[in-house]
């Protein structure tokens, strides 16, 4: 699953693989224009990712990381609506991903600084979906989960960017197995 975060209008779609080749489930979005109230935003945005992974079932969930601009305002938004949705997907024992929007839309069409009218094209000849181009961030967000496909199914693609684990992170534990030499064992018994 692959969602596009945004505080008035949130795109999300879902893959399903099928012999190795992707095949787009669902393609939508949450409209959030009415909620005038930012907590109730979050609240219904919680609410509606909880509500898809548990309607798909997903294996992973990808997110678009948020575009740093000029605005820190909008940034400091999307990132509270990013991490409502990731923790929606966390709360259901769900593993995250996080792309950077450069990092999906190289992905789709092979160039970071493509159009959304551009990647919303290539999704179409590459997945057979229809769109609506006064709704692109459905079409962001199913471009979100085909990233993931490609980084996560290819032995040369590079790790996801960010990861976050459900559960109790293992970092320290990972760490200690790597460099057995770097622990510090007690003498005492």
């Amino acid at each position: 699953m692959g969602i596009d975060p945004g505080t008035n209008c949130m795109g999300y779609g879902v893959l399903a693989i099928e012999n190795g080749k992707p095949r787009a489930l669902v393609l939508g979005d949450i409209d959030l224009h009415k909620l005038g109230d930012p907590y109730r935003k979050l609240a219904y945005i919680f609410e509606r990712v909880a509500g898809l992974v548990d309607e798909y079932n997903p294996d992973e969930v990808a997110l678009e990381s948020p575009f740093f601009g000029e605005n820190v305002q909008s940034m400091l938004k999307l990132g509270r609506a990013q991490g409502v949705a990731m923790a929606a997907a966390l709360s259901r024992g769900k593993n995250v991903f996080e792309y950077a929007p450069r990092r999906v839309k190289q992905a789709i069409t092979g160039q970071g600084g493509a159009a959304k009218e551009q990647v919303a094209a290539l999704l179409k000849s590459m997945l057979g979906i229809e769109y609506n181009p006064k709704r692109l961030d459905a079409t962001d967000g199913m471009a979100v989960a085909l990233c993931h496909y490609f980084v996560s199914s290819s032995p040369l693609a590079s790790e996801p960017q960010k990861r976050v684990r459900r559960g109790r992170s293992s970092s320290w534990e990972s760490f200690v197995a790597a460099h057995p030499e770097r622990e510090i064992k007690s003498t005492k018994k």
